[in-house]
C-alpha cells in the first residue's frame, strides 16, 4: 500500500470517526437527555399536548430520522471525497 493511499484511508477514518460521534453525541441527547427532562418541559404546551410529552414522542423519533439520512447523505459526501468504493 502506498504512502498516499494509507493516508487517504486514515483522512476517510478520521472524517467517518467524527460523524459517528457527532451523531451519537445528538442521539444521546434525544433518547436520554430530553426524556429525562420532560417533567420540567411539561409547563409548557403543545397543540394541547405537554411540550416534554410531544417532544419525547413526536420531536425525537423526526429527530432520529433525520439522523439516519444526514448521516448516510453526509457519508456519501467523505466517501466520495476520498475516492472510497462500495
Amino acid at each position: 500500500m502506498s504512502d498516499e493511499n494509507a493516508q487517504r484511508i486514515e483522512r476517510h477514518w478520521e472524517k467517518t470517526r467524527t460523524l459517528t460521534i457527532i451523531v451519537l453525541v445528538i442521539w444521546v441527547i434525544f433518547a436520554f437527555i430530553v426524556p429525562w427532562n420532560a417533567k420540567a418541559l411539561n409547563s409548557f404546551s403543545f397543540m394541547g399536548f405537554p411540550l416534554g410529552y410531544y417532544f419525547c414522542v413526536q420531536g425525537s423519533l423526526a429527530i432520529f430520522v433525520a439522523l439516519i439520512w444526514i448521516q448516510n447523505w453526509r457519508q456519501d459526501q467523505i466517501d466520495d471525497e476520498l475516492g472510497v468504493e462500495e
